[in-house]
């Protein structure tokens, strides 16, 4: 179960996750890859700064419906 407490300016990994359209595996990449910084919480619940992760759905190109 996820935190009910979270600072603000930051997003759970679940939250991560559905902004950028990714999995929790993706977000672990992430992670893994040096692209994204836990900035809080616990080994089993991370946070993400908020800005960190709308730059990187900045980053990620858009799916247009064709």
């Amino acid at each position: 179960m996820e935190s009910l407490i979270i600072r603000p300016g930051h997003l759970t990994a679940h939250q991560t996750a559905q902004l950028l359209g990714i999995t929790l595996g993706g977000v672990r990449k992430l992670v893994q890859h040096g692209r994204l910084t836990r900035s809080g919480g616990t080994d089993r619940q991370p946070w993400y700064a908020v800005p960190d992760v709308t730059a990187l759905a900045a980053e990620r190109p858009t799916r247009n419906a064709a």
